[in-house]
């Protein structure tokens, strides 16, 4: 599966729309990794566990929105875009969204 954030995927043409397509998931912070985080932002620098946290959200939201594509048949998603929103006081969703296509090699005019 080609997933993609342009309208278009070089040496491919897209012979099929299939629509909108999209993966979600809403995660929550732990308080364990809370008190790390507060600990980290006295001293300074990434807060990594909250990193971890949201690199798995977004995964796990790509997982799911290529999953919506495989099931409508397509072969490649074009012009993703992820969007986040906080659900409550600790809690975030994570969206990732595109546009389900099917795709063939380009010929050559040779």
């Amino acid at each position: 599966m080609i997933v993609a954030t342009t309208e278009t995927i070089a040496g491919k043409r897209i012979v099929r729309t299939l629509g909108l397509v999209r993966g979600n998931t809403i995660r929550a912070r732990a308080i364990g990794k809370d008190i790390l985080a507060v600990m980290r932002n006295i001293v300074g620098g990434e807060v990594a566990e909250y990193t971890k946290l949201m690199a798995e959200a977004r995964e796990q939201a790509l997982d799911r929105m290529v999953a919506e594509a495989r099931e409508l048949g397509a072969n490649a998603v074009v012009c993703v875009r992820f969007m986040t929103a906080e659900m409550m006081q600790g809690a975030a969703e994570l969206l990732a969204f595109g546009t389900a296509v099917v795709v063939e090699d380009e010929q050559d005019p040779a």
